[in-house]
């Protein structure tokens, strides 16, 4: 897991070079124009997904990891609680392939909040559970960068 902020790029320059395109393609796109749903960047290697909810109580989440993507969470209009642990640290449910999807169960080892800037970017051992809310519910805009893993 990385936790920061986009004005501090400088710092993260040791990153893989997909999470970076996404940094550059989020200084270079207007992600609060756009529309909910998907966003094709680089076919299935890598595309964003721009997300709107209402942050909510951890029971009403779920857990979940990622196989073949990482997760670049990138806030837009926040606030939003990610709770995160290992997957080593959880049970482990069956993975469902077509949707890269590892459902889990357990209890955070910790969290993050994101407010406007901020990301968190998830590894494959990286379970998260989003959409928790941090001083009540709060609707929120996030683009989520999908990076395959070769």
């Amino acid at each position: 897991m990385v936790f920061g902020n986009i004005r501090d790029l400088k710092d993260y320059s040791w990153l893989e070079e997909e999470v970076l395109k996404c940094f550059k393609y989020a200084q270079e796109h207007d992600l609060m124009a756009y529309e909910k749903g998907s966003h094709e960047i680089d076919g299935d290697d890598l595309f964003v997904n721009i997300v709107e909810y209402e942050t909510t109580t951890p029971k009403n989440r779920f857990w979940e990891a990622h196989r073949q993507y990482l997760d670049l969470h990138f806030m837009l209009r926040g606030p939003e609680q990610i709770d995160v642990n290992f997957i080593d640290n959880m049970e482990q449910k069956e993975f469902v392939e077509k949707d890269d999807f590892l459902p889990l169960e357990g209890e955070p080892n910790s969290h993050v909040v994101l407010t406007e800037g901020d990301f968190l970017l998830c590894y494959p051992k990286d379970a998260h559970r989003t959409a928790v809310a941090v001083d009540g519910p709060a609707v929120i805009k996030k683009a989520i960068f999908k990076i395959k893993i070769k």
